[in-house]
């Protein structure tokens, strides 16, 4: 009969919205700020804001689901309203009383209403302890003695969530990863709490034990009217098992509202990106292409939040007001709470606001210049070298012209003599009254000296070559008179 009486009102209470009946579980401002010291007197020179200012309630007999990406303070939230964590601020009401800051003498009868199902069920477990010395553990803090004893009691409890009453006397380690699960779910329910906040029960398991331990979820609820605060990344989990959804961005709660309406119709910029990349299992969509929205950038630090709205990093929606102004989580609907100034379908809360989509765009050409600025510079710098070689075909032609002022005929004998005329020059100088015996001759060697004078610096290989054949400069230089004499 006491499983009737609790399952009873927990239909009205889901469909009530919040109007129907006192909430078991409401928070107000919930703030968990974690210090950063730094040096030998641990002096605070930050604090990591995992939690800044929670609203919300659960109502008896519901299923509130908590969703966000790793590191937006899901697990933090939960271990707050348990009370394993003390709050920074903000209020914690269970039952009407504010548990806030109780004593640990004051909330240790309160603890049997309230207990958390551990996210890792290979660390939530002593591993030098029995299933049964686990299991019973609660009864024996809390001063309960159960009908038949605490043995039947745990055995039962293992019977109820899928083990066999059999591994009462045995370890941890020898069950596998969703059976540990189990066995902290029996645990979480020896003492017939009314809240159960679950930490991510199913993250560390395979799909098909996931099914399993859900499904053990849903059932534990009918049959025992249990009120669950869920904790999980997964949509689809969520999704099956939740009556209200609670998004969650750095540390606040981004949207609030029942099952069907945030699915159908997200309002937040964020949920609507966390909807389109859940998978389809939907065979005729095959080959089709799904409006995936992707987020830019990370997820800022929660040790310096950016200013107003903390989603406007990465919004495509962003105006000047997000950037200056925090949305407050208001009512746009019938049950469905949002913090955005721009919801998606819903009314503008600030239209005609300047976008900040501008700013991005200007980063982004500031950008795009510079690896084009440098081979800009680059390319001015290399028709520096251009202008250098000009001279040289210069000197060329003046080479050529002087090589054909003297016919074709005698151009084979120039070009063969080149290094003839660099020799005579040589033995020439210390005799300059003997080549100006004739004019003709000084004409010819006024020639061959203009000639050896500018392309000396070409020919500086070639003085390496005629320095190996030392009896051709000899031999060059009696032709060279026998052209005189010619």
């Amino acid at each position: 009969m006491t499983d009737l009486n609790k399952k009873t009102p927990a239909p009205a209470a889901a469909g009530s919205d919040g109007s129907g009946s006192e909430p078991l579980l409401k928070v107000e401002g919930l703030v968990k700020h974690f210090p950063i010291t730094k040096g030998v007197l641990k002096r605070k020179v930050g604090a990591v804001q995992a939690v800044d200012g929670l609203t919300f309630d659960v109502r008896p007999g519901e299923t509130l689901g908590v969703v966000g990406e790793s590191g937006c303070g899901k697990s933090t939230m939960g271990r707050l309203v348990t009370r394993l964590l003390e709050p920074t601020g903000g209020k914690v009401e269970f039952q009407g009383r504010d548990i806030t800051h109780m004593s640990a003498g004051r909330l240790r009868p309160m603890r049997r209403d309230i207990q958390m199902i551990f996210q890792d069920p290979y660390g939530s477990l002593n591993p030098r302890h029995t299933v049964g010395g686990i299991v019973g553990t609660p009864f024996r803090l809390q001063g309960v003695k159960p009908e038949g004893g605490v043995k039947a009691e745990v055995q039962r409890l293992l019977e109820l969530v899928g083990l066999n009453p059999e591994h009462y006397n045995r370890y941890p380690h020898e069950f596998s990863g969703g059976q540990r699960q189990r066995i902290g779910i029996a645990r979480a329910l020896a003492l017939k709490p009314k809240l159960v906040v679950a930490d991510e029960p199913v993250s560390a398991l395979d799909v098909s034990i996931q099914a399993q331990v859900v499904n053990l979820l849903d059932d534990l609820q009918e049959e025992l009217g249990l009120t669950y605060m869920i904790i999980a990344h997964d949509l689809s989990v969520i999704r099956h098992v939740s009556d209200r959804i609670a998004v969650m961005y750095l540390g606040k709660i981004v949207e609030l509202a029942d099952r069907t309406s945030l699915y159908e119709a997200p309002m937040h910029p964020y949920t609507n990106a966390l909807m389109s990349a859940v998978p389809v299992p939907d065979p005729r969509r095959r080959g089709a292409k799904s409006e995936r929205i992707l987020l830019k950038g990370d997820v800022p630090s929660p040790i310096s939040p950016p200013s107003g709205c903390r989603f406007h990093t990465r919004c495509w929606k962003a105006t000047q007001v997000c950037k200056t102004t925090e949305p407050p989580l208001l009512q746009l609907k019938t049950g469905h709470q949002v913090a955005c100034h721009h919801p998606e379908n819903g009314e503008d809360q600030a239209p005609g606001d300047a976008p900040l989509v501008v700013d991005v765009i200007t980063v982004k050409s500031a950008v795009a210049p510079e690896p084009a600025e440098a081979p800009e510079s680059e390319k001015a710098s290399e028709p520096e070298p251009e202008p250098e070689p000009e001279p040289e075909p210069e000197s060329e032609p003046e080479a050529s012209e002087a090589k054909e002022s003297p016919e074709p005929e005698s151009e084979p004998e120039v070009s063969e003599k080149a290094p003839g005329p660099e020799a005579p020059d040589a033995e020439e100088t210390p005799e300059p009254a003997a080549s100006k015996a004739d004019g003709a001759d000084e004409a010819v060697e006024a020639d061959g000296s203009d000639g050896a004078d500018e392309p000396a610096a070409p020919k500086g290989p070639e003085g390496s070559d005629g320095t190996v054949p030392d009896g051709s400069k000899g031999s060059a230089a009696p032709s060279t008179g026998a052209e005189g004499k010619a």
